[in-house]
């Protein structure tokens, strides 16, 4: 039996390594070529179906350009001598979307024409938009009868930011609000108030041109400034009925926020 030629340092020390490596087999059951095995892809996965990337939608036509609405607004309200003027223009007026969405009228307003204390609402709902009044809905008697027990009847003029129903009472969007305004700046010169009281959070963003939530604005005063800078009020904002119908909680925060408004309106020496 032929023994097995002696192994030089450099093939011992190479066992070496193989050994603390780990290695302890140097032959497998069945022979690899290794050759072919280097020349070997494994195939691909089967690729997903690509789907077609969906198509942008079409874009709504655009509206009536806004500020040519917006002039013509401030057109038919500044020719409005008196609130009933005032109330036909807006009748008349065309330039809001609003007046063709279901509305049954336009709604402008009640109360006194010298009142000291112009309420601004968001806008009519299904009660206001068939009697033609703002805030005669159950809302509406609630606000009644807060003003009432504030001592304030007899002595506001209540509208809101626009004077059709928006479907399905909506919140308003910021155009039907920008072409209402310069009707609801009339009003407001035409009455000449002391102060206004913004009720809910749509009326009260639109009027003040901020963005915060009616929660952080309720209670606070806040001037307002007419467009064209010539008129300025302070004005407060508060929780709309409607909601403290749902959240009767809430209305110790509205009634409080109108016991702030009553006594700054009372105030002896009229300041504000």
């Amino acid at each position: 039996m032929t023994q097995p030629a002696p192994l030089d340092r450099a093939t011992e020390s190479l066992l070496a390594f193989w050994a603390d490596a780990g290695v302890d087999a140097m032959l497998l059951d069945a022979p690899v070529d290794r050759i072919e095995a280097g020349k070997f892809i494994p195939p691909k996965p089967p690729e997903k179906p690509t789907l077609a990337a969906p198509r942008p939608a079409a874009r709504a036509p655009a509206g009536p350009d806004a500020s040519s609405t917006v002039l013509e607004a401030r057109r038919l309200a500044a020719e409005s001598p008196t609130l009933e003027a005032l109330k036909e223009a807006i009748s008349a007026f065309d330039g809001c979307p609003l007046k063709f969405e279901g509305a049954r009228q336009a709604v402008f307003g009640r109360g006194a024409v010298d009142a000291p204390l112009v309420v601004i609402g968001e806008g009519p709902g299904a009660e206001e938009d068939a009697r033609g009044e703002p805030f005669v809905g159950r809302a509406g008697q609630l606000l009644d009868r807060m003003l009432a027990a504030a001592g304030l009847t007899g002595r506001v003029f209540i509208t809101n930011t626009v004077f059709w129903r928006p479907p399905g009472n909506r919140t308003p969007s910021v155009q039907e609000q920008l072409v209402c305004q310069p009707f609801v700046e009339r009003a407001i010169e035409l009455i000449s108030p002391r102060m206004l009281l913004l009720v809910g959070a749509p009326s009260a963003k639109s009027m003040l041109k901020r963005d915060e939530g009616i929660l952080s604005l309720r209670g606070r005063w806040f001037e307002w400034r007419s467009e064209d800078g010539k008129l300025e009020l302070p004005a407060m904002p508060t929780l709309h009925p409607a909601f403290l119908l749902r959240q009767p909680g809430a209305k110790k925060k509205a009634w409080g926020d109108l016991l702030t408004l009553t006594e700054r309106l009372d105030r002896p020496d009229r300041a504000s």
